[in-house]
């Protein structure tokens, strides 16, 4: 792909006629679509009594939807530049407008996982599309606080689903998950008809199938691969978990050599990775994805298994930690375009660790405040990095390798929430099991199993502090 910068604007968004209104509509359709990474965790068991299967076939509308999303993104950096932003935002929206209608509609369980996986193409492009557009339309001293409204999208959008979901479920049935978001799809999709503008230049670029077939194995091996331990580790599992593993590990091998061949013709352009800025903020995106999707998946299982709340109330008791981010995003975004990301990024990640390690202590008789409190502070500390985070990354990188830089971070995005779901279900999996075999009371167990997860991820966080001090504010490069 060749990598000639496009002749497109680059200004404020407020110099260009419907800047503004653009950016909004994309935020808004992202959340909606990013919202149904995680909106249907909690319906889960009502799905396994109407469908009559059990939970390994269940937790597919999870794990099918990642998969789409990981074999999709790679390619997006192709489209970006290939075809006009108009047309990739009514494919989009289209897309994820069909799948949320044969969902909502869908008689039996393949049916539904079919919904599903057509949303998720239409997941897949939203968010690189949404930051492409920003970084060619905002103003580098103003991208801290556009990219602050990007977090919103990114991070709470996932940490409200189980919310959204415990709300509807309380009075109506599953189905209505869908057709609650069917029509808001529909008016982004005829809204964005009308109001998309093409603010890049198309290019004439081919596509290499051979990285295309080689991206989708490197990327679903690796993120059903993990999927699947926390399968493993009950004994039941499709596949041994180490083929997909070693599959993905070696396609993504034979992926990178091959992109590194093609030069200029690269489905993804690795040399956003040349940019010291943007490989350190993006590793650490991916621990805080980690961190981020590792307690989303726990703390709905202590909350229902150890401390019997409902679905409702497991909701109700996420609900401020995602409100909290959802506030912060745009004030850390306005602080970065004064201070730089370190001032944020290194205070954001030892606040983190101490909410992590502070999980570490929940047990049996854990008050509902606490938990509330320390999900809190660790929403503090994740929305600090964020916004931060992902303006360094991109902001780093030449106008030319934006729509690259954006669909590498959002594949890693899926990779990692999937490395910490199944990290943190797997230790959990193996010490609860191990602890009810010794006779402990299953509550007991559980809660045991749901501590030794949070250790871990308070060592990862540990981690992540030290790698937060390196942190610098982005300086664009050419290549």
């Amino acid at each position: 792909m060749t990598t000639t910068t496009p002749d497109a604007p680059t200004a404020a968004p407020g110099r260009i006629p419907g800047a503004n209104r653009l950016i909004a509509l994309l935020v808004g359709s992202a959340f909606v679509v990013i919202l149904n990474e995680t909106i249907m965790s909690v319906a889960l068991p009502e799905l396994m009594r109407e469908f009559d299967v059990p939970a390994t076939t269940a937790q597919w509308l999870t794990t099918a939807f990642l998969l789409t999303m990981a074999v999709v993104i790679p390619i997006t950096g192709f489209l970006l530049t290939r075809f006009p932003l108009r047309a990739v935002f009514v494919a989009a929206m289209t897309s994820f407008s069909i799948g949320t209608l044969v969902a909502a509609t869908a008689p039996a369980f393949p049916l539904l996982v079919t919904g599903r996986v057509v949303q998720a193409v239409g997941t897949a492009l939203m968010m690189p599309l949404l930051i492409t557009t920003i970084l060619n339309l905002v103003e580098p001293e103003r991208r801290g606080r556009m990219m602050g409204t990007v977090s919103i999208v990114i991070s709470v959008a996932p940490a409200i689903g189980p919310t959204v979901s415990g709300l509807v479920l309380h009075s109506l049935s599953w189905r209505w998950m869908f057709w609650i978001v069917l029509p808001i799809a529909l008016l982004s999709l005829a809204l964005g008809a009308t109001w998309v503008r093409n603010v890049t230049e198309p290019r004439l670029v081919r596509i290499d199938a051979g990285s295309v077939v080689l991206s989708a194995l490197a990327f679903s091996g690796l993120i059903y691969g993990p999927s699947s331990i926390g399968e493993s580790a009950t004994g039941h599992t499709a596949v041994p978990v180490w083929i997909p593993l070693v599959v993905g590990a070696l396609a993504l091998a034979g992926f990178v050599v091959r992109q590194v061949r093609l030069g200029d013709r690269a489905l993804l352009d690795l040399r956003v990775f040349a940019t010291r800025s943007f490989t350190i903020a993006v590793s650490l995106v991916a621990v805080s994805m980690m961190a981020l999707f590792g307690t989303l998946i726990l703390l709905p299982l202590y909350l229902q298994d150890v401390l019997g709340l409902s679905t409702l109330q497991t909701g109700l008791v996420l609900l401020p930690g995602g409100l909290t981010m959802g506030l912060l995003a745009p004030v850390v975004g306005r602080a970065f375009d004064r201070v730089g990301p370190r001032p944020l990024v290194a205070p954001g990640a030892a606040v983190t660790s101490v909410a992590l390690w502070g999980m570490t202590t929940l047990d049996v008789d854990t008050s509902r405040p606490t938990v509330v409190a320390l999900h809190v502070v660790m929403s503090i500390g994740l929305a600090l990095m964020f916004t931060p985070l992902m303006t360094s990354a991109l902001g780093s990188l030449p106008q030319q390798l934006y729509s690259h830089g954006s669909a590498i971070v959002s594949t890693l995005q899926q990779v990692a929430g999937a490395a910490g779901t199944a990290l943190f279900i797997t230790v959990m999996t193996r010490r609860a099991t191990s602890a009810a075999d010794a006779g402990t009371p299953l509550v007991d167990a559980t809660a045991e199993g749901i501590h030794a997860a949070l250790v871990y991820g308070g060592v990862i966080s540990t981690a992540a502090v030290l790698v937060a001090l390196l942190v610098r504010r982005p300086v664009p490069v050419e290549v």
